[in-house]
C-alpha cells in the first residue's frame, strides 16, 4: 500500500483486531478450531449489533448504518397500478 493517507488505513483494522483479541480470544481456551470459529462469530455479531461505539455516538455500527441510509435516501413511495 502506498500513497497519501495509506498509513492511516490500517488503524481501524488494527483496533478491531486488538478488541477481538482482548475481549474474546484471550479469554477462552477453545479446544478445537470449530469452537474458536463459533466463538469469534458470536463476538463479531455482538460487536456489530450490540456493542456501543464511542466514535459513533454510543450506537452500534448496524444502528448507525441504518440511520445513515435512512437519512440519505429520499422517501420512496410505492405507486399503486391504476
Amino acid at each position: 500500500m502506498d500513497g497519501k493517507g495509506r498509513c492511516i488505513d490500517s488503524v481501524f483494522i488494527e483496533r478491531l483486531w486488538r478488541s477481538l483479541k482482548s475481549e474474546c480470544v484471550y479469554l477462552y481456551a477453545w479446544k478445537t478450531g470449530s469452537q474458536a470459529k463459533a466463538g469469534i462469530a458470536r463476538w463479531i455479531t455482538f460487536y456489530n449489533h450490540h456493542r456501543p461505539h464511542s466514535s459513533l455516538g454510543g450506537t452500534p455500527p448496524v444502528a448507525f448504518y441504518r440511520q445513515t441510509i435512512n437519512a440519505t435516501q429520499p422517501d420512496q413511495q410505492v405507486q399503486k397500478p391504476a
